[in-house]
């Protein structure tokens, strides 16, 4: 369409003429003109967002959100992974070269002509097939999956065999590669493929997601920018980099900026939410923090205190429930709260200030102290002379390592937060050793070979998940001694009269329980919109029994009665009865007598429910050799609850088992029989072996920060 043809004169109703041709030519043009000069010169136009012949969307920030629908990959819908074929299936070890068969759908010799003519395509290209397949770069393994010339790709390959579904083989040879794989239209960046091609310092919004905190703060400080680009963007940057400032201040470098936040440990998410309140720059403000320090590796300790006090001096104030002993030492003022636990608590015991809880004699006071302690064990044992070889573990950050578990120790995995320690034992060894024993239906981490199995007959994972999610479940009956205790009711005279079986004595089964609450003691209103309402069962006044239960007594106390007792008073109550007493010693013994019989398993922190379930692992005196599991298992515990926590943990091995512990309590650490030191980094600068051995040949190794930590406490 020709819309105008014009002189060009210095004159406003010339340029006014050409912007109102241009708009037209723009509209009618679909975004393009052209403007041809006298002489034949042709000049082209484009109003649209264009470059290599690619026609791109205006970009906005909801282009690069993958919780947008604008800006998620519509393939996988945001989430990098689709159900097709799995990465680690077809690429079993990747320790191995091309050349060494590293690509499992390519071993057999029915599809060696697809290997070769890959082969053919590395040597026109100069592709390394003699490196392992992790250390390749990119673009080769974009090449291996997604073909060039005549090699077809992985992806590809997979397509051929879907459309020959109607041959049985071929069903089969699908399936023993079929899983979630990463997502082939975003490679797993979870974006819109067009927002891929914007860079920001020659990196894409995905590469930068994918780096660790550390990194990334280094990649936006050394972001040079334009005088124009500066102008745009420069607050935005300013904002970038101080957000990442205070996250790698608060000891959270390793991260990665993608991370999931379900993966988050607690003390990772409320680190989060400290850097976030630092970046806010409130005053005035009242920051509460409970266990800032969980997951914290010592070294990092002297960052987070030195962030709180900056918090505190810019003119806020800092709340913190902490069993650091230096957070306590950097205290204005300290809150004990005692003398004891449960209901023996509640007290305000001591407050002032350091020096003066230093010489108090409250139990933090003593330990603090030094008047009491947790000792360095006299020796270290030598275990059973089994061991556990992992080889080639190289899931996450872990650099295709060799570790050697001895059996029939207390064996601690140690080093900094985000070093690899729970990829290894958790992610790993746990794993492999269960899908061994069978039944484990979960992700493996990558390893290469598990040695010593022979050795093992059971493995236990003693986590902080709670015990059960029905109101109703208590560490009595978790333990199983509630079915002593209902057995003891059941054979008194009144009960025979009445004709109750212990059944009665039951709250979980219709029979003796108040079945207006189903034995629960409160009952629920729904409110709709709002909160629910719990209010106090009317019928039985929640004792959560009928009427006629509650009137058979033993020794003058009623059902109700003895699920009001402690642990301790219970124990005591039930001195003579050994089937009872037994299953509750075990409770006692880590330090919850405390508790409640008939204390809600709802009600209790992740730490409590960890010591519940090992109490009944203690009560079981199991002969066969049990491996059992532990991710820092004094979470929320005191100095003396520590004490007694090793107190089990060494009953378990002097059983004949072995105790795998995640941690950094120096403590628990000194009193290990054999040391991991995981590191000496977090994140990419993790995943090797720093040291391993005893406490004391850890605390020789220069390069452990875990070692360094433990010399004074080893005298």
């Amino acid at each position: 369409i020709l819309v105008d043809r014009l002189v060009l004169k210095a004159d406003d109703a010339t340029t006014t003429r050409i912007a109102d041709s241009l708009e037209t030519a723009y509209r009618e043009g679909h975004g393009r003109c052209l403007v041809k000069m006298r002489g034949g010169e042709v000049l082209h136009f484009s109003e649209r967002f264009e470059r290599d012949g690619m026609e791109f969307t205006e970009p906005s920030p909801q282009m690069f959100m993958f919780n947008n629908p604008f800006g998620a990959c519509p393939a996988c819908e945001g989430f990098g992974r689709v159900a097709g074929i799995d990465e680690d299936l077809v690429i079993p070890d990747p320790e191995k070269s091309i050349r060494a068969g590293a690509l499992a759908p390519f071993d057999s010799p029915q599809y060696q002509e697809i290997f070769r003519s890959f082969v053919l395509v590395a040597a026109r290209y100069k592709l390394p097939i003699d490196v392992p397949y992790k250390e390749l770069d990119k673009e080769t393994k974009r090449i291996i999956w997604n073909g060039k010339d005549e090699y077809i790709g992985i992806h590809r390959f997979f397509e051929y065999v879907r459309s020959k579904f109607y041959r049985v083989h071929m069903r089969v040879l699908y399936a023993r590669f079929r899983g979630y794989s990463r997502c082939p239209e975003c490679e797993g960046y979870r974006i819109r493929k067009d927002a891929l091609y914007v860079k920001v310092g020659g990196l894409h919004i995905g590469e930068v997601s994918e780096m660790t905190i550390g990194v990334a703060r280094g990649f936006f400080d050394g972001l040079e920018l334009t005088p124009t680009e500066q102008e745009v963007a420069g607050q935005i940057l300013f904002e970038i980099q101080k957000r990442l400032k205070y996250l790698d201040e608060v000891g959270l470098d390793y991260l990665t900026l993608d991370r999931l936040t379900n993966t988050l440990s607690g003390g990772e998410s409320q680190r989060i939410n400290l850097a976030k309140s630092l970046g806010s720059s409130l005053i005035g403000s009242l920051y509460v923090l409970d266990e800032p320090t969980i997951g914290l590796h010592p070294r990092d300790n002297a960052r987070l205190i030195r962030i709180l006090k900056s918090l505190r001096d810019i003119g806020n104030t800092v709340l913190v429930v902490e069993h650091d002993p230096e957070m306590m030492k950097e205290a204005d003022q300290i809150i004990d709260i005692g003398p004891f636990a449960g209901s023996h608590g509640g007290e305000v015991v001591y407050s002032g200030s350091f020096d003066g809880l230093m010489g108090s004699a409250t139990l933090t006071g003593r330990y603090l102290s030094g008047r009491e302690q947790i000792r360095v064990p006299e020796k270290r044992r030598k275990g059973s002379g089994k061991e556990l070889v992992l080889v080639g573990a190289s899931e996450n950050n872990l650099k295709s390592v060799d570790v050697v578990f001895p059996l029939g120790m207390m064996v601690c995995v140690t080093g900094v937060s985000g070093s690899g320690k729970s990829t290894l034992v958790n992610s790993t060894l746990y794993a492999a050793m269960q899908r061994e024993l069978g039944g484990w239906k979960e992700k493996v981490g990558r390893y290469r070979e598990l040695k010593g199995m022979r050795h093992v007959y059971a493995v236990e994972m003693v986590d902080q998940s709670p015990l059960g999610r029905s109101t109703r479940s208590n560490a009595a009956t978790y333990t199983k001694a509630f079915d002593g205790i209902r057995s003891l009711f059941a054979g008194t005279r009144q009960a025979k009269m009445m004709g109750f079986s212990p059944g009665h004595f039951s709250f979980n089964v219709p029979g003796g329980r108040c079945e207006a609450c189903e034995g629960e003691g409160i009952q629920k209103i729904e409110m709709q919109f709002m909160a629910d309402i719990e209010l106090v069962c009317e019928e039985c006044g929640g004792k959560r029994f009928r009427k006629e239960v509650l009137q058979v007594k033993y020794q003058g106390q009623s059902i109700y009665d003895v699920l009001e007792m402690s642990v301790s008073d219970a124990i005591a109550f039930f001195s003579d009865e050994s089937s009872v007493a037994d299953r509750l010693q075990p409770m006692e013994d880590v330090g919850l007598g405390y508790l409640r019989l008939g204390q809600s398993a709802t009600t209790l922190s992740g730490g409590e429910a960890q010591r519940v379930k090992l109490a009944k692992f203690l009560s079981k005196k199991n002969s066969e050799p049990t491996v059992y599991f532990f991710d820092e298992p004094t979470t929320g515990l005191h100095f003396d609850d520590i004490a007694k926590l090793l107190r089990s943990f060494q009953e378990l091995v002097d059983q004949g088992h072995t105790v795998i512990i995640i941690e950094h309590n120096l403590d628990v650490i000194k009193s290990a029989d054999w040391v991991i030191d995981v590191g000496p980094e977090g994140g990419f600068g993790g995943g090797t072996i720093v040291a391993a051995g005893t406490p004391e040949q850890v605390a020789a190794v220069e390069a452990s920060h875990t070692g360094r930590f433990l010399v004074p406490l080893l005298g």
